[in-house]
This record gives C-alpha cells, structure tokens and sequence, in this order.
C-alpha cells in the first residue's frame, strides 16, 4: 500500500514538472519575437564605434550584440580615404558578415566648392566619386547616400546641385550601386520663391537620385512623409526611422501611417537611426529598445525588399 503512494507520489511530481516545464517552454516560444529585415545607422553608437580607435576595440563585440538584438544590416558613418573605419573595404564588410550582418549602405558624400557650384564644373568632385564607388562596392554596400547638402542660395546653384547628384546616381547605377540623399528638416525651405526639397526631388532623375527621408526630421519641419510619398510615388527606396529618442515612446512620429504607404514612397530598405538616449540611457539600450519597436509593431513587414 504504502509501495502504491510513493509511486503515485512520484508520478504526480514527474508530470507537475513535465507540466511547468512546457508552460515555461511554451512562454518563451511566446517571448520570440518574428525576425525582420532592420539596418542601424552606426552614427547612433558613435561614442563606442565612431572612429577608427573605437572600431578597433569595439567592433567584434559591438556587431554581435546588433545581431543579437535583432538587426540584419548597418549603415556606415564613417568612410575617408578610402576606408570604413580606419579599415579597408573588403576588411569592413568582412568584419560585418561574420557578425551575420550585411553591410547595406554608407553616408558619405564630397561637396562642390564654391568655384565649383559657380562654374558648374563636377570634373574633380567625380573623380573623387570613382573611388567611393569602388570602395563601397568592394564593402559590399547596396547604396550610398549623401548624408547632408547646403540650401541652394540661387536657383541657379539649386540646378547645378541638381545635376551634380544626377551625375554620382549615374555613375552609381553604372557600378550597380543605388544613389541617394539624406534629408533633414533644413531643406524644407524657399530658394527664390520655390521650395528646395520640391524642386530637389522634381528636377533629380528618378533613374539616379532616391531619397532617404528621415522621418523624425520631416516632422519637424512640420511635413507629413506620406503627402511625399503620395506626391512623389517610388523615390522614397530608404527611410531613416527615428523619434526623439527611443522608437514609439514620444508619440510624434505616425509609424504606422508611414508604414503603411511604404509600397507607394518605394520602400527597400530601412534604417534605425538615434540621435542620442535620454535619462541617462545607456545607447546600447536604446538601440536595443528600438529593434524590438520594430519586431513587435504589426504594421512593419518581415522585409520590403523585391525580390
């Protein structure tokens, strides 16, 4: 009798922990959260990856944690001289795909001189872009975005700056790279009665010119993203996704509004940007928080690239 309650002891103990032992299972199979395509702009982590040094020392380490977090891809800050971080092309997107990570794109640009707006002559500027193609190809990039443009002051040199990035997006598309421009909230002003970023974004060659609409910036500027994308359907192939700080937490942004007009700005491929953390955060954590913004939201798809 006695022999009958301890094995019956003993089997109600077995399945009271087979039991738990799944209900655990089965809630962290519910914690997974769906993997989607996500890059991270570097120029968020710039104070552990900013420059050479901090490459050198924190790369390994740094790229491991942006996989783990969720992120598939990273955006470069930081090329000069023909390097990405004090390293070659080839070193670069090495270092990047051991990670598990693809190196998508980079900013970097070369402004006119003032000689060179004023006489409309690209000869020197274009022949610094033949050698950023080539880097950025051997790093593996799919585009390359110039970050940042002076306002035009004339129409004139609002033309001229047209051309030059219609010449770099030509000889981009020649090299199987993809061109385009970073806006901010600046270029949302009047040149002489026209306002820039419209006359920017009409008098480029949709064949050579996109651009990567920073989100957070428009908003700022008191612009609504998908009016842009509405008005110029298919030139929106990157967007940088921001909000004042961590992804979601300030209500600015309509994220899913923007989301759901991807197919009609052109989306590819989108990239999370932080300009810093607040209330002593460290940006590891906030960069961190914003992945799983993204993972969570229903209303972002698993990748927006054609296949």
């Amino acid at each position: 009798m006695k022999n009958k309650i301890v094995l019956s002891l003993i089997a109600l103990m077995l399945l009271s922990s087979t039991t738990t032992f799944a209900q655990r299972r089965g809630r962290m199979q519910r914690r997974v959260l769906p993997q989607k395509e996500l890059a991270l702009q570097l120029y968020s982590i710039r104070e552990v990856i900013g420059d050479a040094d901090k490459y050198a020392k924190n790369h390994v380490d740094v790229f491991k944690r942006l996989k783990a977090m969720g992120y598939t891809g990273v955006e470069a800050a930081n090329y000069g001289d023909g390097k990405f971080y004090g390293v070659s092309p080839e070193q670069y997107r090495k270092d990047v795909e051991v990670a598990g990570l693809k190196p998508i794109s980079s900013h970097t640009t070369r402004a006119l001189s003032d000689k060179e707006l004023k006489n409309h002559d690209f000869t020197e500027a274009l022949k610094w872009w033949d050698e950023a193609i080539k880097a950025h190809k051997a790093a593996g990039m799919k585009y390359i975005v110039t970050p940042w443009a002076s306002v035009p002051k004339t129409l004139k040199d609002a033309q001229t700056l047209c051309d030059y990035h219609n010449a770099i997006g030509k000889k981009c598309k020649a090299a199987g790279l993809l061109y385009g421009y970073h806006s901010h909230s600046h270029e949302f002003v009047k040149v002489e009665g026209k306002d820039w970023y419209e006359y920017f974004v009409s008098h480029t060659n949709p064949e050579y010119v996109f651009f990567q609409m920073d989100v957070y910036w428009a908003m700022m500027a008191q612009q609504s993203p998908t009016e842009w994308f509405r008005k110029h359907p298919g030139r929106f192939k990157m967007l940088h996704i921001k909000d004042k700080y961590v992804l979601g937490e300030s209500g600015m942004v309509g994220f899913d509004g923007i989301f759901k007009y991807a197919d009609k700005a052109g989306l590819q491929d989108f990239v999370v940007e932080m300009e810093g953390t607040e209330g002593g955060m460290n940006i590891m954590e906030g960069v961190r928080l914003c992945a799983r913004y993204i993972q969570k939201a229903p209303f972002v798809k698993r990748t927006y690239t054609k296949q």
